[in-house]
């Protein structure tokens, strides 16, 4: 039996940061090591991060999903002005989001449908450069690096054929890194602790539940409901073949 993948990176400034690899796939692969990061923000990136990141991974694109007001207020990240191509694509509209049509809607399902329906053009732009033949070990951030980052990961993960279960598992994986986050937060603004994390944890079932309608909306003849909303919102299958190349052996 293979040993298992150590998919953690342990860095000084950023939490949060783990490889996409060693994940099982429905037809008996795994996904590839080496390739796609996903990680919270890396505006604490230290000098002995970004060599890590820049000379050891071997980083050449970073996808950031915040909002236009997120990097203005932090700044360029130190990966970019080490001169890593650096791609904004926020998730959430500048103008804000609808409310949920009912009560009874699971608000976080609500806010992560939200982003497919808000900003599908930034979530097919960055599946497409994470598809490109040429993209090279990629990471994908947000500010926690558990929602915005969970739900495009769970989306490319479900596409090219992941283990439902292991995407979902992968999506709550980031539980285990929010108190770490919010020290190191609270450490740099001076403000206490949360007496409670338990909301800002994410949830198995909010992941499985957007999963799920998407293989409502958008599953057909055996293809599953990530990659028919990719499919029906101008990823064409050429470039779905590329990910699936790029992200799985």
């Amino acid at each position: 039996m293979a040993a298992p993948v150590e998919r953690w990176l342990a860095l000084e400034g950023l939490d949060n940061v783990r490889d996409v690899g060693g994940l099982p796939t429905r037809d008996g692969g795994t996904t590839r090591s080496g390739v796609l990061l996903r990680s919270g923000s890396l505006r604490h990136c230290t000098p002995a991060d970004v060599t890590h990141l820049v000379d050891e991974f071997g980083l050449r694109l970073v996808l950031d999903l915040r909002t236009q007001r997120e990097i203005d207020r932090d700044g360029p990240t130190p990966v970019a002005r080490a001169g890593v191509e650096t791609v904004a694509l926020s998730f959430i509209p500048e103008e804000g989001r609808e409310l949920p049509e009912s009560d009874d809607v699971d608000p976080l399902v609500h806010n992560y449908l939200g982003y497919l329906r808000d900003r599908a053009d930034n979530v097919v732009t960055g599946v497409r450069r994470l598809a490109a033949v040429d993209a090279g070990p990629a990471l994908v951030h947000c500010a926690a690096g558990k929602d915005r980052t969970g739900v495009l990961v769970a989306l490319v993960l479900d596409a090219v054929g992941v283990e439902r279960a292991a995407v979902v598992a992968d999506y709550a994986l980031s539980a285990e890194q929010v108190e770490a986050m919010f020290r190191r937060w609270t450490a740099a603004s001076g403000e206490p602790m949360p007496e409670d994390l338990t909301p800002h944890l994410p949830r198995a079932e909010a992941m499985a539940a957007v999963l799920a309608h998407l293989d409502a909306e958008y599953g057909t003849n055996g293809v599953g409901g990530s990659a028919g909303w990719l499919l029906a919102n101008g990823v064409d299958e050429g470039s779905l073949g590329h990910l699936r190349a790029r992200l799985t052996a």
